[in-house]
């Protein structure tokens, strides 16, 4: 590891774990499962504290909703050991996009390629 990427876990927090979770996590810390995505959980000894180290950027949103049950408290066993029964009509888990490009935007939205002429109004000119 290079100096600069370990002052970078030092003093960041928004891109993968800091130096001081790091020691939390190799101390205390019980690996127990990781998701689709790449992020690691852990709980402790006692398991009543449990948490994420993402892979990469740190998202809430980028928690599938099975460990995010786990990671709550809302169910005792990891979707590891006890997965979920899911309906057929769920759609896969999405990161929130909001504030990216990729973000929705309605019809007639500026931010939209090919924009729809408004017609939800009349423009007001003077006489």
């Amino acid at each position: 590891m290079g100096v600069f990427n370990f002052i970078k876990r030092i003093f960041t927090w928004w891109d993968g774990q800091t130096l001081g979770t790091q020691l939390w996590t190799w101390r205390k810390g019980k690996k127990v499962g990781e998701d689709a995505l790449g992020n690691i959980y852990y709980t402790n000894a006692a398991g009543d504290r449990r948490w994420v180290i993402y892979n990469g950027e740190i998202e809430g949103s980028r928690v599938n909703p099975d460990w995010h049950g786990w990671l709550h408290h809302t169910w005792d066993e990891t979707p590891k050991d006890a997965p979920l029964a899911h309906k057929d009509w769920e759609k896969p888990h999405e990161a929130n996009l909001t504030g990216t490009a990729e973000a929705y935007a309605p019809k007639g939205s500026i931010r939209r390629s090919d924009p729809a002429p408004r017609s939800d109004y009349e423009a007001w000119t003077p006489e």
